[in-house]
């Protein structure tokens, strides 16, 4: 087994600022889909394929706002380790 690096403040704000950026960059993505989903209208022929495409929707947009949660929770959740492990010290 190998032995990991330590967890340094550094280290944690370094995993912050990608997860912050890809969480920025998620976030205006949602913005683009939602605005791509909202600029077109529905099938109004059948009402199964409106089913359809309302579901769909959903469920893209959904999965974006998520991933754009996640990233958002994890960048912050870094960087309160961060100040954390900058604040105690270790007992050696």
């Amino acid at each position: 087994m190998t032995e990991q690096p330590p967890t340094t403040p550094l280290r944690c704000l370094t995993g912050a600022a990608i997860a912050g950026s890809l969480a920025t960059a998620l976030y205006f993505l949602t913005q683009k889909i939602i605005i791509a989903f909202a600029s077109k209208p529905l099938p109004t022929v059948n009402a199964t394929a409106a089913n359809i495409a309302v579901a769909v929707r959903t469920l893209v947009m959904g999965v974006s706002t998520l991933a754009t949660a996640v990233l958002g929770i994890a960048a912050l959740g870094l960087i309160v380790l961060a100040l954390q492990l900058q604040f105690t010290r270790p007992k050696t």
